[in-house]
């Protein structure tokens, strides 16, 4: 029994284990000595040579022709996360071994070009390298962090509750907007019909809403004049009661679309400068040809 249990709990040690730590750092490990042999390599034909390897030498063509065949190949990603397995060839693994090969470019890359930049579609390929490599890595703090804010925001709440919840005190307001007279009446439909939950994606990722109808809607309904009967007071009470209500809930709601924004977001950098990588990268090689 105790070889059993022990055998449950390293299976699911394994479940959990997050794709940057996949079998114990296995691509990290493996960037790594990749990294550390091209340096290697590097330095001691720059000691055998009177300059630096540039990127036209044997060696600059041998790291370029690497740093192209990784590219493309971490660009499969997408294609990857479609097709579902385990063992060696699982997502997981896949994951892992874009991420620390794709930081491993830095290097990789870099010796490539023999620290030689300038105005011109070798160095454009490299700037966009670059940014691919900036953005999946606010991707990878984006999947480790984020995800756990989700959940602690939401609480036991879901997406769909949080929405009841809203419409549920929209209807309390109506109902409790009837012995209003028609300003008041008017401030509360407002707050009702012109309130808007997320909005576009950019004021979802900031999360900007100083001109929310709710706010100015409670704003208006302090500043309206005190009534003057019990009953009125009563109304006007328990309307701003369920205004600051429905700003607790609207606040809760956008800053879960704010989270999700933020999960969205790299991805219009990271997708669209990786196909532009990947069209610089052709160019950069067909003229490397082209006057070889």
């Amino acid at each position: 029994m105790t070889h059993a249990g022990g055998h449950t709990e390293r299976v699911r040690q394994r479940t959990h284990e997050g794709f940057l730590r996949h079998k114990g750092f296995r691509w990290a490990q493996i960037a790594s000595g990749l990294c550390v042999v091209a340096v290697g390599v590097y330095f001691v034909t720059a000691a055998q040579l009177r300059e630096p390897p540039s990127g036209g030498s044997w060696l600059g063509y041998l790291l370029g022709t690497a740093s192209a065949g990784l590219i493309v190949w971490l660009a499969c990603l997408g294609i990857r996360k479609r097709a579902v397995s385990d063992g060696h060839y699982s997502l997981k693994a896949w994951v892992s071994a874009h991420v620390y090969l794709g930081l491993s470019l830095i290097v990789l890359a870099t010796l490539h070009t023999g620290f030689q930049f300038g105005w011109n579609v070798h160095t454009l390929a490299y700037t966009l390298m670059m940014l691919v490599i900036a953005s999946g890595g606010f991707g990878i703090w984006a999947y480790s962090v984020l995800p756990h804010r989700l959940s602690a925001n939401r609480g036991e709440v879901t997406r769909k509750q949080m929405l009841e919840t809203i419409a549920s005190l929209d209807a309390q307001l109506q109902e409790a907007a009837q012995p209003l007279d028609r300003s008041g009446a008017a401030i509360i439909r407002h707050s009702i019909e012109d309130t808007e939950i997320g909005g576009g994606f950019w004021q979802r990722l900031t999360g900007a809403y100083d001109n929310c109808a709710n706010r100015q809607a409670m704003i208006r309904a302090r500043a309206l004049p005190r009534p003057k009967t019990e009953r009125d007071v009563e109304a006007l009470a328990k309307v701003e009661g369920l205004m600051q209500q429905k700003a607790d809930a609207l606040a809760l709601a956008r800053r879960q679309m704010r989270i999700t924004a933020l999960l969205e977001a790299w991805l219009f950098v990271h997708i669209p400068a990786t196909f532009a990588l990947l069209a610089a990268l052709i160019a950069h090689i067909v003229s490397v040809f082209a006057y070889w």
